[in-house]
């Protein structure tokens, strides 16, 4: 595995799921499998979990790990070729990124979108250029579109608590006071439409993502029909594809509730985090017992520790 971008990347999911779930266990089992190489986490945006769980699990790995918060503590970066940087940018990503490729062995990086010009969003042009001019094996922690680190832990969660063969999986829109990207519903719809579940997504009108990311899935505007014997609930706020990073309704109408999970099959409702409490999910189901919000959280470490372990062990193998 040279990159990890999308579910595209995995040859194959199921084996990499149950893979995830051996470390679970054995956690400093493949202590010798990162040692004498190093990590480096580059953010250029917040970062909580994903920071914290990925550090983590390069150390279960034996790795070192450099991390650097480019946008707080690194120089103006000039993203676009062909420019004369006579304005605010000090240093070129070509330079930036070829440097790190010198000081790493492997690295993560994560970049949000502007929601301001959907094609440069898409693209992944800062993404891309930090694979291209880092020559790295590069992660991504969360790009423009996908999240995939956080949908492989979605699945991971999933897996290991469903008890129907083929759950059905809600994803749903919630209300928020600002415009967020569409990267984790982006994701986990892709990671979705390759496991052996039922998804269903669930939004108001104008909140359609982008079809490349949703094949498979049941499509609806009503909520309480979507969730309507759902296993699984996913929650989570996302702007409009076209008009492109907009905010068409702050219906508060579409806030789970413990109410609203009546007529599901006892539904678990999952969210990635940071959730604001009581706006974009109650915080009866929050702090109630139908909530998987930390153990999604707690997977966080084993995706990233199954995915840096396929990294290594194809980039780096030991010698028998």
């Amino acid at each position: 595995m040279k990159k990890f971008t999308s579910v595209k990347d995995v040859a194959d999911v199921n084996a990499l799921v149950t893979e995830a779930l051996v470390l679970k266990r054995n956690p400093l089992g493949y202590k010798e499998t990162g040692r004498n190489k190093t990590l480096g986490l580059i953010f250029l945006n917040p970062s909580l979990r994903t920071r914290l769980s990925t550090q983590k699990a390069a150390v279960n790995l034996g790795m070192d790990v450099m991390v650097m918060n480019i946008d707080k503590e690194g120089w103006a970066l000039e993203t676009l070729d062909g420019v004369i940087m006579n304005g605010t940018s000090v240093e070129h990503i070509r330079e930036a990124a070829g440097v790190m490729g010198q000081y790493f062995d492997i690295m993560g990086l994560r970049s949000f979108p502007n929601l301001k010009n959907r094609d440069e969003d898409y693209r992944e042009d800062i993404l891309n250029k930090f694979i291209h001019y880092s020559d790295l094996p590069v992660i991504s922690l969360e790009s423009g579109t996908l999240h995939p680190l956080q949908s492989l832990a979605d699945l991971i969660t999933i897996e290991e608590l469903k008890t129907a063969k083929k759950p059905k999986v809600v994803l749903t829109w919630a209300p928020h006071v600002k415009p967020l990207p569409q990267a984790v519903p982006n994701s986990f719809a892709e990671w979705m439409s390759v496991a052996d579940v039922e998804l269903v997504i669930a939004h108001p009108k104008g909140y359609d993502l982008d079809p490349a990311y949703t094949s498979g899935a049941t499509i609806t505007n009503n909520q309480d029909e979507a969730l309507q014997d759902a296993d699984f609930i996913y929650v989570k706020n996302w702007s409009s594809y076209q008009p492109y990073g907009q905010i068409l309704t702050q219906d508060p109408g579409w806030m789970l509730t413990e109410e609203r999970l009546k007529n599901t099959n006892s539904g678990k409702v999952m969210h990635c985090l940071p959730v604001r409490r009581d706006l974009e999910l109650g915080a009866d189901i929050l702090d109630g017992p139908n909530s998987l919000v930390l153990q999604q959280a707690a997977n966080r470490v084993w995706a990233a520790q199954v995915v840096l372990k396929k990294m290594l062990e194809t980039n780096f193998p030991i010698p028998s």
